[in-house]
């Protein structure tokens, strides 16, 4: 694993406000595992910027507490969103472009995902990119565009 660790994968802000204990087991782990070896990583290297995890593995309460779900990939340890980030006036914020061309790059590498959607804003400008991989399993390489109410495929 070279740009991104487990630890980072696990670390959530909710569940440090709502004192969750957010570990990972070993399968789940075995599984994030998997998702950075196979999908993080290459991606990080090919992009060559910085790539942000929003969210990665949530455990059960977590992922209630998020209103996850109930079947999320993030409880299998199997899905990251993620999303980049550019300068402006010396702060971080949200840059569109490239978290869309996060999901692009995905596919043009033909990485093995299962899951690659564009959440919330716009098809060409989303906040973040869900990306989900299994590493025992069929890959179903299924591209959707989700607004908040509805999922509609790419």
């Amino acid at each position: 694993m070279k740009y991104f660790t487990i630890s980072e994968l696990c670390k959530s802000s909710t569940a440090d406000k709502y004192g969750i204990k957010n570990v990972p087991g070993l399968t789940e782990t075995k599984n994030l595992t998997m998702l950075i070896e196979n999908i993080l990583d290459p991606l990080r290297a090919k992009m060559g910027c910085p790539i942000i995890v929003s969210s990665g593995y949530r455990c059960k309460a977590l992922n209630t507490k998020v209103g996850g779900a109930k079947t999320s990939q993030h409880m299998s340890g199997q899905a990251a969103d993620i999303y980049c980030v550019k300068k402006v006036n010396g702060k971080n914020v949200l840059d569109t472009a490239k978290t869309r061309k996060l999901f692009d790059t995905i596919v043009s590498m033909n990485l093995p995902f299962d899951q690659l959607i564009l959440e919330k804003g716009t098809p060409t400008a989303p906040q973040w990119v869900h990306v989900s991989h299994k590493w025992n399993g069929t890959n179903r390489k299924q591209r959707l565009y989700y607004n908040g109410k509805t999922y509609v495929r790419i």
